[in-house]
C-alpha cells in the first residue's frame, strides 16, 4: 500500500550503513547507552539470560500492537482499508525503531509484516541479523545501522505501521524520535510506543525492583532522570501530529511471575497513535 525501500543490502552493508552518522556531534544517541546493551548482545536471544523480560512480555506486546493496528486501519473510511484492517500486521511494512537484538522484529515478520529493524548498537544488529538467518526469515526481515532521524529524510511515508519500544526512555531527545516516527509513517498509519512513566511508583518498581531486589534487569539499564510520563509522551506525539488511539500499562507479579496488561499506567505503559490521512 505504499513504496518499498530498496532492495535489503548484504549483512555487511546492512550493519555499515550511515556507520559516519553516528560520529555526529548532533546525532540524537547516548553512546553509554549504546554500549550497555552492546554489552549484552550475546544474550538477546537467551530467554534465561538478560532479555529474558522481553521474552516474556513479547507476546503481549505483539498482540496489543496488532489489535491496534486492525483499530487505526479500521477507523479509515472505505472497503478497501477495512479489508487491510482485518489482516492484521500481514501484509504491512513496519519499521522496528530501537530493535536490540530483533525480539519484537522477528516475531511481527513471522505474522506477515515486512519488517525493517533499525538500531545504533552494532553488535545487537549482528546478533538479530543472525538469528534472522537461522529462523529462515530473510525475505521479510532485515536491519540497518542508521538514526531514525536520518531514515525518515529519505524514507518519508513508507510505512503501514511503526514500532519503538522500550527506547525513548534511552536518547537525549525522544521527541525527535517520535517526530521522526511520524515522518516514517503513511497517512492513516499506526505508531505504538512504549517507555516508563516517572514518578515514586515507577522508581520503585522499575530500578528498585526490576534491577536490584528481583535482578529481572541488569543494574543501570535504565535512568529515573529519562522516564517519560505519558502527557510528556502525549504532547510528543501531539506536536508531531499524531491522534492517540488507545494507551494501556504492563504489570508483573513477581510472586506468580505473571505478566498482564491493564488501564494502570503507573509503571511501564504503551500508547498507540495515529497519522491522520489529511
Amino acid at each position: 500500500m505504499s513504496s518499498t525501500l530498496s532492495s535489503p543490502p548484504s549483512e555487511n552493508e546492512q550493519l555499515s550503513s550511515n556507520l559516519d552518522n553516528t560520529k555526529s556531534a548532533n546525532i540524537n544517541v547516548d553512546p553509554s547507552e549504546v554500549e550497555k546493551f552492546n554489552k549484552l548482545a550475546s544474550e538477546w536471544w537467551s530467554t534465561t539470560g538478560a532479555f529474558a523480560t522481553l521474552h516474556e512480555i513479547n507476546p503481549l506486546r505483539l498482540n496489543w500492537i496488532e489489535e491496534n493496528v486492525k483499530r487505526g486501519y479500521q477507523s479509515d473510511d472505505g472497503n478497501d482499508a477495512h479489508k487491510t484492517a482485518e489482516t492484521g500486521l500481514a501484509g504491512k511494512k513496519v519499521i522496528d525503531v530501537g530493535c536490540g537484538g530483533g525480539i519484537l522484529s522477528e516475531s511481527m515478520a513471522r505474522r506477515g509484516a515486512d519488517v525493517t529493524g533499525v538500531d545504533l548498537g552494532t553488535e545487537n544488529l549482528k546478533a538479530a541479523a543472525l538469528h534472522a538467518e537461522q529462523s529462515g526469515l530473510n525475505d521479510t526481515l532485515r536491519y540497518q545501522h542508521i538514526p531514525v532521524e536520518e531514515l525518515a529524510k529519505t524514507h518519508a511515508g513508507q510505512f503501514d505501521v511503526v514500532t519503538c519500544m522500550e527506547m525513548l526512555e534511552h536518547v537525549p531527545d525522544p521527541s525527535s524520535i517520535v517526530q521522526a516516527c511520524f515522518e516514517l509513517l503513511a497517512p492513516g498509519g499506526v505508531c505504538v510506543l512504549s517507555t516508563i512513566n516517572r514518578n515514586p511508583k515507577s522508581y520503585l518498581f522499575a530500578i528498585v525492583g526490576a534491577e536490584y531486589v528481583l535482578r529481572l534487569l541488569d543494574r543501570g539499564t535504565h535512568d529515573y532522570a529519562k522516564f517519560i510520563t505519558p502527557a510528556e509522551l502525549d504532547k510528543m506525539a501531539a506536536d508531531a501530529g499524531f491522534t492517540r488511539q488507545d494507551i494501556i500499562g504492563l504489570h508483573y507479579n513477581p510472586i506468580t511471575k505473571r505478566y498482564w496488561l491493564a488501564q494502570n499506567v503507573d509503571v511501564n505503559y504503551m500508547t498507540a497513535v495515529h497519522k491522520p490521512m489529511g
